[in-house]
C-alpha cells in the first residue's frame, strides 16, 4: 500500500520536498540508476578490461581499471547506486579483490528483477527467490572442486592465486608482479602466519626505467637521501622525532631593541648554545641516526654533522609510524636524548642509488626484517599509481589466502557451474520464488559473458560452448579463454587460472545483499536541500 499524501490541506512535509513511490516511480528508477553505474565499470572487468580516465573534484587525473578507485573518485550521489558502491567498498576492505564482480552481479540481479516486476511479480517474491538462491550458491560453493594451497607457503605456491588477481589489473605483467608480491609477503611473514600485517609490505615508486627493473628490498626504503654529509651508518641507534629540529622559535612576535654591536652578536647565542647542548645530549646517548618529522634547520644540521649523526627527514606521518615499527622506536614530540626504551635499532642505514634517484634504506639482518619494500619502476606517474593499486590488491589477497587457502577454477568457470546448479535447483522449487532463483542463475552468467565481450569474442557462442562443456563433465573447470582466436573455452585449472574461494563467497553475499536492499525500497522521500534563501529585493525608495 503506497503512502497517500493528501493533495490539499496542510502538508505533512516541509515545502520543497520531493516524493516518489510505487514500482514505477521508485523501484524501476533505482534499478535504472544502478544500471548506469554498472555499465561504467563493466567494461573494466577482467584482463582485457579497458582503463577509465577519471578526473576528480581536485582536478587529479586517474587512469585505471580498478573499480574501487573509479567509484571512490566519481563521488556517486544517487542513493540506490550508493548502496552498491558501499557493498563494493566493503569487499575491497575485506578481501581487496573482486570489487567489480560485486557491482556487476548486483546490477545484473536488479536488471533481471526489473523484467520480473514488469511481468507483475511483487518485490518480496523476487527477494525470497534471491535469498534461497544465495543460500544454495553458498552451499554449492563448498561442494565445488577446490584446491588448497599447501603450507608452508613458498614464492611459487603463493604466486599461483596471485597471478589471476594481478592479471585482471596489469595484464601481461602478472608473473613479474606475483613474484614480487609473494617475495615481499614471505619476507615479512611472522612465525604465526595469521598475524600477517598488510601494512608491513610497502611500495615506493621511482620514475624511470621499466617495470621489469622493479625489485624487493628487505627493510624500509624512503624516497629521499639523508640531509647532512653522512650517508651510511651500521649497527645504528635510532631516535625518532615527530617535530622538526631547529632553534626554538618564540611563540609571539615581538620587537627587540638592540643598542650596540655586542648585543647584536649575543642576541641568538643563547639559542645556539641551547641547540648544541640538546644535540650533544643526543650524541652522548650513543644515537647515531635521527629521524625528523619536519624541517631540519641549517644550524641544527651543522651540529648534527659535527657530532657524526645521520639525519633523515620523513614528512609522511604514516611512513614515520611504519619506520618506528621497523626500528622499534617510540616517536618523541620533544627534542632531547631518548631513553633506552625509546630508542630504536637498525642494523644498516645506507643510501642507495636506484635509477638516478638516491634513496635511504633501513634494513635489519635477514632473520628479523619487519618490513619489505617493493620498489616499482615505470615511465609515468599514472602508470606507477595503477601498478601500486594492483600490488595493494595482491598483498590483501595474501592475507585472504592465509585465512582460507582454498582456491576455485577462475575465468568464469565457477560462476557457470554455479549458474548450472542453481538453475536446476530453480526447476525443482515450487511457487513463485522459482522465478527469482532462475534469474539469479542467469545473473551469475555476467562474469563469463563480460570476460568474453571485453576480449572481443562472441559472448553467445562462448556461453553455449561453456554450458556444453559443463554439462558434459562434472569437473566444472571450463572457463573463458580470453587469448583464444577460436572457441574461447579453456580448462581454467590446467591453465593455472584461479579465484579465491573466500573472495567469491563474500562477493556473492555482498552483491545479493546490495540488490535486495535496493528492491526493498518502495518510496523515495527527499526533503528540501538546506540553504539560505536569497534576500527579498527591496523596492526602489524613489517609487515610494
Amino acid at each position: 500500500m503506497a503512502l497517500k499524501v493528501p493533495k490539499s490541506g496542510p502538508s505533512i512535509f516541509k515545502d520543497g520536498y520531493s516524493f516518489q513511490s510505487g514500482i514505477e516511480d521508485a523501484v524501476i528508477r533505482n534499478i535504472q540508476a544502478v544500471a548506469q553505474i554498472t555499465e561504467i565499470v563493466r567494461t573494466s572487468f577482467g584482463p582485457n578490461g579497458r582503463n577509465k580516465m577519471v578526473i576528480n573534484h581536485l582536478d587529479r587525473l586517474f587512469v585505471t581499471n580498478d573499480a574501487a578507485t573509479i567509484l571512490r573518485e566519481l563521488e556517486v550521489v544517487h542513493p540506490a547506486a550508493k548502496v552498491l558502491v558501499m557493498a563494493s567498498q566493503q569487499q575491497e576492505a575485506e578481501m581487496g579483490d573482486r570489487t567489480n564482480f560485486v557491482l556487476m552481479f548486483a546490477g545484473e540481479l536488479l536488471k533481471k528483477a526489473e523484467a520480473l516486476l514488469t511481468m507483475g511479480l511483487h518485490p518480496s517474491e523476487i527477494i525470497a527467490g534471491y535469498e534461497l538462491a544465495r543460500d544454495k550458491a553458498e552451499e554449492e560453493l563448498k561442494n565445488l572442486k577446490s584446491r588448497t594451497i599447501p603450507t608452508p607457503l613458498t614464492v611459487e605456491s603463493l604466486a599461483l592465486p596471485l597471478r589471476s588477481v594481478l592479471a585482471a589489473k596489469q595484464y601481461g605483467h602478472e608473473d613479474l608482479l606475483a613474484k614480487l608480491v609473494a617475495e615481499a609477503s614471505l619476507a615479512v611473514m611472522p612465525s604465526k602466519s595469521s598475524d600477517f600485517n598488510v601494512d608491513n609490505v610497502r611500495v615506493v615508486k621511482i620514475m624511470g626505467g621499466s617495470l621489469e627493473k622493479s625489485r624487493v628490498v628487505r627493510g624500509m626504503v624512503l624516497g629521499r637521501e639523508p640531509e647532512g654529509t653522512l650517508k651510511k651508518a651500521t649497527n645504528a641507534k635510532v631516535a625518532v622525532y615527530t617535530s622538526g629540529i631547529d632553534v626554538a622559535q618564540t611563540e609571539t612576535k615581538g620587537t627587540v631593541l638592540l643598542k650596540n654591536a655586542d648585543e647584536l652578536l649575543n642576541f641568538s647565542t643563547g639559542e645556539e648554545k641551547h641547540l648544541e647542548k640538546v644535540i650533544k645530549e643526543i650524541a652522548d646517548a650513543n644515537v647515531n641516526v635521527v629521524i625528523a618529522g619536519a624541517a631540519v634547520g641549517e644550524l641544527a644540521q651543522h651540529y648534527l654533522n659535527r657530532y657524526g649523526i645521520l639525519v633523515v627527514k620523513v614528512m609522511s606521518k604514516f611512513d614515520l609510524r611504519r619506520l618506528c615499527r621497523v626500528v622499534g622506536a617510540t616517536p618523541l614530540a620533544r627534542l632531547g636524548a631518548p631513553t633506552a626504551e625509546e630508542a630504536g635499532h637498525a642494523d644498516i642505514v645506507e643510501t642507495v642509488e636506484i635509477g638516478g634517484d638516491r634513496v635511504t634504506v633501513f634494513r635489519q639482518e635477514q632473520d628479523k626484517t619487519r618490513t619489505a619494500t617493493i620498489v616499482l619502476r615505470g615511465a609515468t606517474a599514472n602508470r606507477l599509481d595503477d601498478v601500486e593499486r594492483a600490488v595493494d590488491d595482491g598483498v590483501n589477497v595474501v592475507k585472504s589466502i592465509i585465512r582460507d587457502p582454498r582456491i576455485l577454477p577462475g575465468a568464469g568457470a565457477t560462476e557457470v557451474e554455479l549458474a548450472k546448479r542453481i538453475a536446476e535447483f530453480g526447476e525443482r522449487t515450487p511457487g513463485l520464488s522459482q522465478h527469482g532463483i532462475k534469474r539469479f542463475a542467469e545473473a551469475l552468467e555476467v562474469v563469463p559473458r563480460t570476460l568474453a565481450e571485453n576480449a572481443g569474442l562472441d559472448a553467445t557462442e562462448v556461453m553455449s560452448a561453456l554450458y556444453a562443456q559443463h554439462h558434459a563433465n562434472d569437473e566444472g573447470t571450463a572457463g573463458v579463454d580470453v587469448e583464444s582466436e577460436s572457441g574461447g573455452v579453456v580448462d581454467a585449472a590446467k591453465a593455472g587460472i584461479f579465484d579465491l574461494y573466500e573472495s567469491t563467497l563474500w562477493a556473492i553475499r555482498y552483491g545479493t545483499e546490495a540488490a535486495i536492499s535496493v528492491l526493498r525500497v518502495d518510496s523515495i522521500i527527499m526533503s528540501k536541500a538546506a540553504g539560505i534563501a536569497p534576500p527579498k529585493q527591496q523596492g526602489h525608495w524613489d517609487d515610494d
